[in-house]
């Protein structure tokens, strides 16, 4: 018998969903988050030089990207006895009101554990890009099928 672990291919990718960034869905995650900082809400202050990057606009949370691709990757390892384990995040570049986001994961590495009988890994690498291509957050992580943490 073969498990949904069994059929992951390594280069196998999948597609995540599209996310349009508005300032209401920048404002909806400040309020809740509680996170106002002004690079969120305030133009002005954005247009100066914000360190020795000048954004010339507000910005979308980073955390925005993370929890969609988090949701993503457990809505997919979920639905085949798994869940993630590690993550590791780089974000690349601002993303303002008018980007639209997609996320797309790529199987990089699928074996069973070494200390664990009927355990499975993955190691998938998510990337969110804006609609020009841009490589905006990036996301390493494992999977673990086989044994599901205790509820």
């Amino acid at each position: 018998m073969t498990s949904a672990f069994d059929e992951i291919r390594v280069g196998q990718q999948l597609d995540g969903p599209r996310f349009a960034v508005t300032r209401e869905t920048i404002r909806e995650f400040c309020d809740a988050s509680l996170d106002y900082n002004p690079l969120h809400l305030d133009d002005s202050y954005m247009k100066g030089s914000f360190g020795k990057t000048g954004f010339g606009g507000i910005i979308m949370h980073g955390m925005t990207n993370f929890g969609l691709i988090t949701r993503m990757l457990t809505d997919w390892l979920y639905a085949r006895g798994g869940v993630h384990r590690r993550l590791e995040t780089r974000w690349r570049a601002p993303v303002r009101p008018g980007d639209t986001i997609s996320y797309r994961r790529t199987v990089l590495e699928s074996r069973a554990s070494r200390s664990k009988p009927g355990v499975g890994l993955l190691r998938s690498r998510t990337e969110a890009l804006n609609q020009h291509g841009v490589v905006v957050m990036s996301m390493e992580g494992w999977g673990m099928f086989g044994r599901r943490p205790a509820a």
